[in-house]
C-alpha cells in the first residue's frame, strides 16, 4: 500500500495565480524581511488602500495602476432563472485602470 503524499500548495507559476500567502512569501524573500514583517507590511498596504477608497480618494500605484470609485446608475435588470424585471439601485464600485508601463509588458 502506498504512503499518502503530503499536499503542498502549488507555486504561483504552477497554479497561474498568486494569493496573499504567496505574495507575502515573495515579499519576504525579495526584501529580507521575516514573513511576519512582510505580512504586516502587506496588511498595512491593503488596509490603507481600502481606507482611502472608502474616503472617496483615488489610489495610484506607479507601475501597477490606479484604483478609484465609480458611481453606477440605477437600472432595470432581469432576475436570473426567470424573466422577471427588477430594479437595480444606484451604487458604487471599485475600478482599476492598469498602468501603461505594465500593460505594455503583458
Amino acid at each position: 500500500m502506498a504512503k499518502p503524499t503530503k499536499k503542498t500548495t502549488p507555486s504561483p507559476a504552477e497554479s497561474g495565480k498568486m494569493g496573499k500567502t504567496a505574495l507575502i512569501a515573495e515579499l519576504s524573500s525579495k526584501t529580507g524581511l521575516t514573513r511576519q514583517q512582510a505580512s504586516g507590511v502587506t496588511d498595512s498596504l491593503l488596509s490603507t488602500v481600502v481606507e482611502a477608497l472608502q474616503a472617496g480618494q483615488t489610489v495610484s500605484l506607479p507601475g501597477l495602476g490606479t484604483f478609484s470609485i465609480k458611481e453606477t446608475a440605477a437600472r432595470t435588470g432581469v432576475k436570473p432563472g426567470t424573466t422577471e424585471k427588477i430594479q437595480i439601485p444606484a451604487g458604487k464600485k471599485v475600478a482599476f485602470k492598469v498602468a501603461t508601463g505594465l500593460k505594455g509588458t503583458l
